[in-house]
């Protein structure tokens, strides 16, 4: 079934005491951008945990396989494509219609083609591209980030080398205090309706990674990660009543206080509830 609404959506999430996403070019610190002191998360992060979430919660399920995960290559996995579909091996992409065939067989398959598109034009059977009609920008924190290095102590010793030096060995973990992020994203139902077919279903699936996505993701490194707003936004047709950033401009976040952040009440969320004609504000959290 075509998907007949554009969405647009706003994600509030914050770390306590973690670090959400370490850059490894700088020691797997916080990401920080270094001229404003602003912490920023990347895109790819983001839709990592989604992915998880969507592969714990609908593992063994026909249509909601994950392509992108470490478990087989890219090109085994094409090369499967085209087993299913009884196409001709190794032919290099030359028989654009094989091609059309088994890229529509991986968005059938695997949701996170259906959702974020993929590259797969690689290998000897190559499974050409998608758009990928769900798309997440950097998300950003509402206050600049102080990256604390802790000092810890290491009482397992790796080697018996290492071990002759001492009981113990010292160590160090870099975390963030507390920072709240605002991601934002879209749903384009014009490129799922083209190629991936992107479902209702599918986008309610989406809602349902994104509010826990963090829930099933915690570890020492991340500290305590919460997601606490999803504003979404639905347009009453396909291509949509009103530019993005015009509706990302009513959801306001400020400081209570002139203090650095330790919690989420520290902030005021103000929503402006007056919409253009033909978008609905829905909460998902």
């Amino acid at each position: 079934m075509a998907l007949e609404n554009r969405y647009d959506f706003v994600m509030l999430f914050d770390v306590e005491n973690g670090n959400p996403n370490g850059d490894p070019d700088a020691g797997n610190s916080p990401r920080v951008d270094v001229e404003t002191g602003y912490g920023y998360i990347t895109d790819v992060c983001l839709k990592r945990k989604i992915r998880n979430y969507v592969e714990l919660s609908r593992e063994g399920e026909p249509g909601y396989h994950i392509l992108i995960k470490p478990d087989r290559s890219l090109n085994a996995k094409f090369s499967e494509a085209y087993e299913k579909e009884g196409l001709a091996h190794k032919n290099k992409g030359k028989n654009p219609d094989e091609v059309r065939k088994a890229r529509d067989y991986m968005c059938r398959n695997y949701f996170d083609v259906r959702a974020f598109g993929a590259v797969m034009s690689t290998g000897d059977d190559p499974c050409g591209i998608v758009r990928g009609p769900v798309q997440i920008n950097f998300a950003r924190s509402l206050s600049p980030v102080n990256i604390q290095d802790v000092t810890i102590t290491r009482q397992a010793r790796t080697t018996e080398e290492r071990k002759e030096t001492g009981e113990t060995e010292m160590g160090r973990k870099s975390v963030i205090p507390y920072a709240l992020y605002r991601a934002e994203g879209y749903v384009s139902a014009a490129l799922a309706n083209k190629v991936s077919g992107l479902s209702e279903e599918d986008v309610e699936l989406l809602w349902e990674a994104i509010v826990n996505m963090f829930e099933n993701d915690h570890s020492a490194a991340r500290g305590k990660m919460c997601m606490r707003k999803l504003f979404v936004f639905k347009h009453s047709n396909v291509l949509g009543n009103a530019p993005s950033h015009i509706l990302f401009d009513k959801i306001q976040i400020s400081l209570k206080q002139n203090l650095p952040p330790r919690a989420f009440g520290d902030y005021e969320i103000t929503v402006d509830e007056q919409m253009p004609d033909g978008v609905t504000l829905m909460r998902k959290l």
